[in-house]
């Protein structure tokens, strides 16, 4: 769909584009045409805690292939100075901000899984908490001044679970919990005070991606990634982070986004939207699956759900 899309002339900062949804979304941003600012801790000369090969050069460089104009910048979102400093420089240069992803994360090696408040690790989950939230909050108070000088302007905040999802149920740890039921709460609130701006702020979720993690840990690529369903069948209905990636597209190029501000969004619920597809052709329906099928208890068959 992104062959269709244009945003030539945009500009677009995404926050925690190293790797996973950052990089589909910055990739399929460029894919539109649009200028994009990708930002992480990792770098060709200097690796995050994650310790994780993936780079922003290598994220911006995909961006400048996909026909965007993809621009690397190390930052750490919890650096108030280094976020600053990198709104001046858009400023500089661009002198306009027209779409903010905030996908900063970082917690994956964080998360206790099913560990109550009083077992999990105090530190590592009050850093998650940081990473998590704070790093958002951080980026959006100093973007947001460039981002609302134009109407049209949106923020997506990047999550794990819709409202109605996240609502109903507990979520790894209480940390984890609060932080994604956390981000969801943040775009409404964005939205709230965007709104007299004409600008749109986004809650969205992908369904079971298809990270540069994951499909390590299941020990499969892209391309031979159903390989993974022998261990876990349920993977069946994972996706590609370009999926998220191509909903966040379709939005930016939306000229009514504002009829979604406020509102909890999935990648899956999107497409339906948009009528755009995975890489493969698909259209996964995550959120829907993991309530009808996993949560059910019945086997995994994605018939129905791509």
């Amino acid at each position: 769909m992104t062959d269709t899309l244009t945003l030539k002339g945009k500009v677009a900062l995404v926050a925690g584009g190293t790797r996973g949804a950052g990089r589909g979304i910055a990739v399929e941003l460029g894919a539109a045409g649009a200028t994009v600012y990708v930002t992480g801790r990792t770098t060709r000369s200097e690796r995050s805690e994650y310790d994780r090969p993936e780079t922003i050069e290598e994220t911006a460089e995909l961006v400048s292939e996909a026909g965007g104009h993809g621009i690397a910048v190390q930052v750490d979102h919890l650096d108030h100075a280094r976020v600053r400093e990198l709104v001046e420089r858009i400023d500089r240069e661009q002198g306009r901000l027209d779409v903010l992803v905030n996908d900063v994360w970082g917690g994956e090696r964080l998360a206790q899984w099913e560990t109550p408040l009083w077992e999990h690790d105090l530190d590592g989950g009050l850093r998650l908490l940081r990473l998590a939230v704070d790093t958002h909050i951080v980026t959006s108070h100093y973007a947001l001044p460039l981002l609302t000088r134009t109407p049209g302007g949106l923020v997506v905040e990047m999550t794990d679970g819709t409202k109605e999802y996240n609502d109903g149920n507990y979520r790894i740890s209480v940390f984890y919990d609060l932080a994604k039921t956390a981000v969801n709460r943040l775009a409404y609130a964005q939205a709230h005070e965007l709104k007299p701006f004409g600008c749109a702020a986004v809650a969205l979720t992908p369904g079971w991606m298809r990270s540069e993690m994951m499909l390590d840990t299941f020990g499969v690529t892209e391309e031979n990634w159903r390989d993974a369903t022998a261990a876990q069948p349920h993977f069946v209905i994972s996706e590609s982070p370009r999926f998220t990636g191509r909903a966040v597209a379709a939005l930016a190029a939306d000229p009514e986004v504002m009829r979604w501000s406020g509102r909890s969004l999935s990648s899956g619920g999107l497409a339906k939207e948009y009528g755009f597809t995975d890489v493969d052709g698909s259209r996964p329906d995550c959120w829907r699956y993991l309530v009808e099928v996993t949560d059910a208890g019945r086997p995994a068959d994605a018939t129905g759900y791509r």
